[in-house]
């Protein structure tokens, strides 16, 4: 028989200023390293396919994606 996925659980945490302002500097590190990832996988695409395999950290689900795209011709003189 099959497995339920786990249920995500998340302490709680009193907001102050302090919190929200590490919550922030982690989110935007986060941002920053996605955002790197994204690019270089855009450049990758480009030029060949590529699939992801991405697992959430909380249930262990995967989800693969397939990405396809192809180079516009260019004239070269």
């Amino acid at each position: 028989m099959a497995e339920k996925p786990k249920q995500h659980t998340h302490a709680i945490v009193e907001p102050t200023l302090e919190n929200l302002s590490q919550q922030l500097s982690v989110l935007d590190e986060r941002l920053d390293n996605m955002d790197s990832i994204l690019t270089n996988v855009a450049e990758r695409v480009m030029s060949q396919p590529i699939t992801l395999s991405v697992t959430c950290s909380g249930c262990g689900k995967t989800s693969t994606y397939t990405l396809l795209a192809c180079e516009k011709p260019t004239i070269r003189k």
